[in-house]
């Protein structure tokens, strides 16, 4: 090996391998913040970490989450909501100021490593009725140029996630796609934009949706365990929808010559709740099978490279809208409080943890009190609806982990999930008379009673030290080893 020491060769050795390692396993995800008790940012990203999460989707640029992925070693796509999109069309100082303050603060001030701005979220969707249909191509453009103005175009490019709904295919078959006809001209001009600036398409794909939605759905067909009827097209056979979707965009694009643009999944996943088909079984079915393909690095038919993947979600968001079905507030694959819902293999043989340092309030309840008299069951009626109007009772819906509850423990829940949701204040289990406070677990499997994490014990505004301090041993490695070289004169 010539003046090539074994002390030099253990340092290439050593570097390579702490690189390669951060290449071999890696999972994306979407961390959704509509909760009315969040997490601290450094713990979620410790969570993240701890489960091999390395790229994470924000669906708006929240402050306290930027800073906590400063210097994490997490690669951020940052999202700009949809009701955004109008201000910044009209304005390309308004687009420059969000830049300014959503990504080039963070980048510079914090360290976050932003990768992607998402302009708005499936803006073109049916329900939207063309309401985002003159804004998201000027936003984007001018985005675009406000990250290039700020020094920041060749390394945070710009994308627009896509519903599948943008598709449409009239053979019913993925080789048959193309973008739909009222939006065609439109999709084409954003791509080609896309392309020209190194952006990247995203497209949200659900199987549970597709069940969902049509009682004829063949069940098999939403999961990844090769049991559904085939669906032959050509050459290919598809026996999952995940596949035959994603390959309806891909032969979209290549019909009209951006058969090269990268593609992402923006969002898949399945909900744990508030559906007959969203339940424990069914999403750990799902979710595994989709992360032994993600870890495998199997793509689809049309597109058999790796693709990158964010898992919708990470955590339960309980204020989140429940528009589309109770359970939006249920796609977590952790609790609200980062706990375990269900165990997943997440790669390399590790098994999922849960999040760390949580601290949470007093274990004490507020229930239907035993010796309540009900002589008006329209005041019982009353006291419930103000709970839920403020707590989240999506669980305790028919057909729902906490649907099946006799009417006494119903009402228990309600009370209870909102004697949580407003921090145990004395005042929040005082129902008519009607409540009490209990230090008794009123939980009966599957049916959780919640207890809020404690907000007033977290500082919700994340440092950064306890994200560098995991790296720390690792620096201080790699800093003795350099400093050995030097004097060792080897390489």
């Amino acid at each position: 090996m010539g003046g090539f020491s074994l002390l030099c060769f253990m340092f290439f050795v050593w570097v390579l391998g702490f690189e390669s390692g951060k290449g071999v396993w890696g999972l994306a995800c979407n961390w959704g913040l509509q909760s009315t008790h969040p997490l601290p940012p450094d713990i979620v990203v410790r969570l993240m970490k701890d489960n091999g999460f390395d790229k994470v989707k924000l669906f708006e640029a929240d402050p306290a989450a930027l800073k906590g992925l400063g210097k994490s070693g997490i690669q951020v796509m940052v999202g700009i909501p949809n009701n955004m999109l109008a201000s910044l069309a009209g304005s390309p100082a308004n687009a420059e100021a969000w830049v300014q303050q959503n990504v080039s603060t963070f980048v510079s001030k914090s360290g976050t490593d932003i990768r992607f701005v998402a302009i708005g979220n499936e803006p073109f969707l049916h329900s939207y009725k063309d309401m985002f249909i003159q804004t998201t191509f000027p936003a984007l453009q001018n985005i675009q140029a406000a990250l290039v103005k700020a020094g920041l175009g060749k390394k945070v490019k710009v994308t627009v996630p896509l519903n599948a709904d943008v598709l449409q295919t009239d053979s019913g078959l993925a080789s048959g796609g193309d973008f739909r006809l009222d939006i065609h001209d439109l999709m084409l001009k954003i791509i080609k934009f896309l392309q020209d600036n190194g952006g990247i398409i995203t497209i949200n794909i659900y199987p549970f949706l597709s069940l969902q939605a049509d009682p004829n759905f063949p069940k098999e067909f939403a999961f990844f365990s090769n049991t559904a009827n085939p669906v032959v097209d050509g050459t290919i056979t598809y026996t999952n929808v995940y596949d035959a979707n994603f390959d309806t965009l891909i032969s979209a694009l290549e019909k009209n010559g951006f058969g090269q643009i990268p593609v992402v999944i923006g969002e898949v996943g399945w909900p744990t709740d508030c559906d007959p088909n969203a339940n424990i079984d069914n999403a750990r079915r799902f979710n595994q099978g989709l992360l032994d393909r993600i870890v495998k690095g199997q793509g689809t038919p049309k597109h058999p490279a790796p693709i990158d993947v964010y898992l919708f979600s990470l955590i339960d968001e309980d204020n989140k809208s429940v528009e589309p079905g109770n359970f939006e507030r249920h796609w977590g694959i952790f609790n609200y409080d980062g706990s375990v819902k269900y165990q997943l293999n997440m790669g390399k043989g590790k098994a999922i943890v849960p999040a760390k340092g949580v601290k949470y309030l007093a274990r004490q309840w507020c229930v239907l009190s035993p010796s309540a008299g009900v002589s008006d069951p329209n005041v019982l009626s009353q006291s419930i609806n103000y709970a839920c109007q403020y707590a989240d009772c999506t669980r305790a819906s028919p057909g729902s982990s906490c649907g099946n509850l006799d009417p006494q423990r119903n009402v228990s829940y309600a009370f209870s999930m909102y004697y949580q949701t407003m921090n145990q204040r004395k005042d929040a289990c005082s129902f008519n008379n009607l409540s009490v406070v209990t230090t008794v677990d009123p939980s009966q499997p599957p049916c959780r009673y919640e207890i809020m994490i404690d907000i007033g014990k977290h500082d919700l505004t994340a440092s950064g030290s306890a994200k560098v301090a995991g790296n720390g041993s690792q620096l201080f490695i790699f800093l003795m080893i350099v400093l050995a070289l030097v004097i060792d004169g080897a390489c």
